[in-house]
Formats: structure tokens, C-alpha cells, sequence
């Protein structure tokens, strides 16, 4: 957190998905004002990992840098053009199973899935890292 504080990023979420994934126990996810600044907070978070003796297990989106996944094994930290952040909305994804697990509705337990299209509603896979699209197939 202290990482994306010190770069400036906007609009930081923390997704607790522990019990709905077993990649993961949190989800950071986090916006850059330009493509520029997106590449910069997670080269940033990056290097913070390493002075701490973590190595990233994976880092994919860095050349394009409209959305850049970090896996730090127990946290994946997405930062995102907000754009594209709205597009995907992964905080509606992950958090629309918490809910449905909450109010006992399998009706309700689907809408995670929902997500995961955009306004087409053809399911929004091109572009996003691969690591995101496994999460999302692995959500529904």
C-alpha cells in the first residue's frame, strides 16, 4: 500500500478474496492517470517487493501499461488506466461473490460472473493479462 501511496495512484481498493480463490487472500487494485504513470506505480511496487526479499512471481501488461498486473503470490495488485478499470470492473466481480455468499442466494451467487461483460455483453477477455482472464473463468 505504502508503494502505491508514494506514486501517487488513485482510487486504491483492497479485495479481501480469501475463501473464493485459492490464488490469492487479497486483491489490490489501483489506478494511474496515463499509461506513463500506470508502468511507473507498478515498476514501483515492483522494486518495493524486492527490497523486502519478495520476488514477484509474475508481472504482465508492463509493455502496453493501460493495465499491469504484479503477482506477489498471497496479493495480486492490478493497476489500471481508469477506463479500463471501469470496463472490467474487477471490484464488482470479486465483490458480488462476498455478497452472495452473505445473503445465502444462488441467484444472486451468478452475478459475479456478469462482470466479467462488457456492455455488449460479449464477454471482455481481449486485452486483459492472461492471469485475469483465469480469474475470471475461475470465478464463475
Amino acid at each position: 500500500m505504502a508503494a502505491l501511496d508514494e506514486m501517487k495512484a488513485v482510487n486504491i481498493k483492497v479485495l479481501d478474496v480469501r475463501g473464493m480463490t485459492d490464488f490469492a487472500d487479497a486483491m489490490i487494485v489501483a489506478s494511474g492517470n496515463s499509461d506513463r504513470h500506470v508502468r511507473a506505480i507498478a515498476q514501483h511496487i515492483i522494486e518495493r517487493a524486492r527490497e523486502q526479499q519478495r520476488r514477484p512471481m509474475g508481472v504482465e501488461g508492463s509493455r502496453d501499461g493501460e493495465w499491469v498486473l504484479v503477482d506477489l503470490q498471497d496479493v495480486v495488485v492490478h493497476v489500471m488506466l481508469p477506463r479500463v478499470r471501469e470496463f472490467y470492473a474487477l471490484e464488482q466481480l470479486w465483490e458480488a461473490p462476498a455478497a452472495a455468499a452473505v445473503n445465502g442466494s444462488p441467484a444472486s451467487a451468478g452475478a459475479g460472473a456478469a462482470g466479467a461483460r462488457g456492455k455488449s455483453g460479449v464477454r471482455a477477455s481481449r486485452g486483459a493479462p492472461a492471469r485475469a482472464r483465469r480469474t475470471r473463468s475461475a470465478a464463475r
